[in-house]
């Protein structure tokens, strides 16, 4: 009896893990999420993608990581402070850990390490838009 109550307690703690992980996807895609990869330190060859959503909330770009607990993002980019270093397509395997028909933007911000964003063209095309739009009086250099 006591196993059969355990086992219970464990599958209802899954089912509520589950629509936990569900409902926060459709919020974050209702929101105006878009499905991004992100990696930091690209310069060491054994980091790997980490798959999100990302939101443009006002002046930063939110990344929300998938399989995460953490209710805000994971990581906040300044609009300010972020710059394109370099642009290309996955290399290989890393097609295979990235959104379809993606493309990897290298970004540097000041004061931190370099990262890499892989998103499909929907998600670049708003990406670069978001980036170039800055409001007047700032000077950004040229996203693309």
């Amino acid at each position: 009896m006591e196993i059969a109550v355990v086992v219970l307690v464990l599958l209802l703690a899954l089912v509520v893990l589950a629509a936990w992980y569900g409902l926060r996807w459709v919020r974050m895609r209702r929101g105006g999420g878009v499905s991004v990869a992100l990696r930091w330190d690209p310069d060491n060859a054994r980091a790997g993608w980490h798959l999100g959503m990302a939101r443009y909330e006002a002046e930063v770009f939110a990344w929300y990581r998938v399989w995460s607990l953490r209710t805000g993002p994971d990581r906040v980019f300044e609009r300010e402070t972020l710059m394109i270093a370099d642009r290309r397509d996955p290399a290989g395997t890393e097609a295979y850990a990235v959104p379809a028909d993606a493309t990897v933007l290298r970004c540097e911000s000041e004061g931190h390490e370099p990262i890499e964003i892989a998103m499909g063209p929907g998600a670049l095309t708003g990406f670069l838009s978001w980036l170039e739009s800055a409001p007047p009086g700032r000077r950004l250099p040229r996203a693309s």
